[in-house]
């Protein structure tokens, strides 16, 4: 069984991803913003390993992970994490585009660079998930999107760099997804949240899954998800 380090994996799809491993006997590391975080990922993942770091603040991430054990090798990393702050850009201030800059691109940037070593000595996989958003960018979804457009450039980047350590990557784009940060996005636009009418967490985690399980031979770089209702 391999180690899957996850980020993202309180709720929505990171919860599922992370569920669905560790029902498959997998090694789980679980990275929490702070130690009370971390607790709770370990109450509902009793043999998940923690990792504390604030993907806030990803100048501090590298003194962070050398005070605390890292896997020696990681078969996958999945970035799940991600914040959304909508608002035109006229009224959007540079708070709000750093933090989700910081916690959506350089953060999973500067995670990957400290795990890189751990995943090409596993031959391992990194996943991006991504949005429909880092397709396209809607009016008041400017700075997300630009977050997420700059996610598909680094991991577009770092699969050409890592083919030959054997590291794939993968991006995967969610539509609209029924998950806590999407009721968020629905009371920034003023819409009533009906969860029904949006993908099911465990559509996309099986998705995820299916780029990790593919053989070696083979790399599905990217998946769109969209919403089949």
């Amino acid at each position: 069984m391999g180690a899957h380090l996850i980020t993202g994996a309180g709720s929505g799809i990171g919860a599922v991803v992370a569920d669905r491993l560790a029902e498959r006997g997998e090694e789980l590391w679980l990275l929490a913003r702070d130690a009370r975080r971390a607790a709770q990922l370990r109450e509902r993942h009793p043999d998940a390993r923690t990792l504390v770091g604030d993907l806030d603040d990803p100048a501090k991430l590298s003194w962070a992970f050398g005070h605390q054990a890292l896997p020696v090798e990681l078969d996958s990393l999945l970035h799940i994490a991600g914040v959304v702050e909508l608002g035109e850009i006229g009224d959007t201030p540079v708070k709000a585009w750093q933090h989700q800059l910081n916690v959506n691109t350089v953060a999973p940037a500067e995670v990957t660079r400290l795990l890189l070593p751990s995943l090409r000595l596993a031959r391992g996989h990194v996943v991006f998930v991504n949005s429909g958003a880092g397709l396209r960018a809607d009016p008041t979804w400017g700075s997300y999107a630009a977050s997420k457009f700059a996610v598909r450039a680094l991991a577009d980047a770092l699969r050409q760099e890592e083919h030959g350590h054997g590291v794939r990557v993968t991006t995967v784009y969610p539509g609209r997804t029924a998950t806590p940060m999407q009721e968020k996005v629905h009371r920034q636009e003023g819409k009533e949240y009906d969860p029904e009418r949006w993908i099911a967490p465990e559509s996309v985690a099986t998705a995820i899954l299916a780029a990790l399980d593919l053989p070696l031979d083979a790399e599905i770089t990217e998946i769109t998800v969209r919403p089949g209702r």
